[in-house]
């Protein structure tokens, strides 16, 4: 992540901008949620915020912006040629997680594209999805809108209060120790996640 943040900050501010916007809209606009890592790129606007690099307020309202206008492009894309596309060769690899994203729809419904926004996958295809359903746009919008907001604006803050807290620790304890908590703390991030996986897997 931190070649990542680099390569970030070797770019102008603006550009800065217009990748992590594109990153997060390409994700939610083209259903590629398992390739283009949107989230990362948020979190890291937020880091390069944090930095001086550029601002966090434009940040956020970039990533919030691109999520929302993201998953309605997705929305629409899904209105227009339904379940075609799944017949993808690259998407019908993923029928079982495409198939668990539309129960999840099924299931939850408009709370569902609030709540899919904060799991990378259902991120990528419940807005492909609710177009496919035809649910009614407005409330399709009401609740991206509301997810794009919280998840967009938190993304960044949570990069930007992560890039403030480094520089605290960095200031007490010296640039070793900073680096070495930041790996412990990267390392149980990195185990919980494993661990949420497996157990998600086992209930499948």
């Amino acid at each position: 992540m931190s070649d990542l943040l680099n390569s970030l900050l070797d770019q102008r501010a603006i550009l800065v901008y217009v990748i992590v916007g594109l990153v997060v809209f390409a994700e939610d606009a083209l259903f590629f949620g398992f390739i283009l890592p949107g989230e990362t790129a948020a979190i890291l606007g937020g880091v390069a915020a944090s930095l001086g690099h550029v601002s966090v307020v434009w940040m956020s309202v970039i990533v919030v912006a691109a999520a929302i206008i993201g998953d309605t492009v997705g929305y629409e894309i899904g209105s227009r040629w339904g379940y075609k596309l799944l017949r993808v060769k690259v998407l019908q690899k993923r029928e079982r997680q495409v198939e668990s994203a539309r129960s999840f729809l099924a299931r939850r419904g408009g709370p569902a594209v609030f709540l899919g926004r904060f799991i990378a996958f259902l991120r990528a295809f419940v807005p492909f999805l609710a177009g496919a359903s035809h649910m009614h746009y407005r409330r399709f919008l009401a609740w991206n809108a509301l997810g794009g907001v919280v998840w967009g604006a938190g993304s960044v803050l949570l990069g930007y209060l992560a890039g403030h807290s480094y520089q605290m620790i960095e200031d007490a304890v010296g640039k070793w120790a900073a680096i070495a908590i930041g790996a412990v703390v990267v390392a149980a991030l990195l185990a919980w996640a494993i661990y949420r996986r497996v157990r998600e897997r086992r209930s499948h």
